[in-house]
């Protein structure tokens, strides 16, 4: 499979979307949208090599992707990422498919631009989010008063009543909560040199998952091959804890 194809194997498999091709010019380019909004969050393309600076002429298959502006600044190298081509510099980035970004780090990419461009639908919605024990010592936190909410770094559009499994990352790498958000968009000045806040959401723990690792393993099996960022949770996944857990 080329990357594209399985970029799009990616997409159909974690948020059962397939591209639409709404250009009667461009019959090649093709889009992922939200089921519910129609929203785009990816934009398939062929274009000739040096529309992106790149040498030739010979025609290369691209992705656009939404992105936080910080983090677009962060990973344009101008050798397989580049600043949104015919879209918003600022907030959109262009991703070469042809091997030199990596597929796993395309895949967290795509998360990312499905959760900036989701919005809200109504209905609850489920998350995934990475935390760092090197940085923040959640087990001991909940170990004094499991039953008290706690506050977290608020995460793109996460709204109450959204459930939030936290991922813990090494050298754990596994899911190891099941939360509630209650409260969001709560302003919260912190900064340690590891971690900046400035909006943060109360969670409640809903459960804990220590008896069956959820780890890396079973992640990959649901097409989840990296938790950088907050992104949407598969069904399948979900799912496939509830047989082992319950709901």
């Amino acid at each position: 499979m080329t990357v594209k194809e399985r970029v799009l194997a990616y997409a159909k498999r974690t948020y059962g979307t397939v591209p639409d091709r709404p250009f009667a010019t461009a019959p090649t380019y093709g889009v992922l949208r939200h089921e519910g909004s129609k929203k785009w969050y990816a934009l398939f393309m062929d274009i000739p090599a040096n529309k992106l600076g790149l040498p030739g002429e010979k025609k290369v298959d691209i992705i656009n992707l939404k992105c936080d502006p910080i983090l677009a600044g962060s990973l344009r190298d101008g050798m397989g990422i580049f600043p949104g081509y015919h879209l918003n510099h600022a907030s959109w980035i262009t991703v070469l498919l042809d091997g030199t970004v990596d597929f796993c780090d395309i895949c967290a990419l795509v998360d990312i631009s499905y959760t900036l461009t989701g919005g809200r639908s109504g209905k609850i919605r489920d998350w995934l989010i990475p935390a760092n024990p090197a940085y923040y010592d959640l087990e001991k936190a909940l170990r004094q008063d499991m039953d008290r909410p706690f506050i977290w770094k608020q995460s793109s559009n996460i709204s109450v009543g959204d459930r939030v499994y936290i991922y813990m990352a090494a050298p754990e790498r596994r899911i190891r909560y099941k939360c509630e958000a209650i409260e969001v968009n709560i302003p919260h000045a912190y900064e340690d040199g590891n971690v900046t806040m400035k909006r943060v959401m109360r969670l409640k723990l809903l459960r804990r998952y220590d008896s069956h690792e959820i780890g890396v393993d079973m992640l990959r099996d649901h097409g989840v091959y990296a938790v950088r960022g907050p992104r949407s949770m598969p069904r399948s996944l979900i799912e496939e804890i509830e047989q082992v857990y319950g709901k």
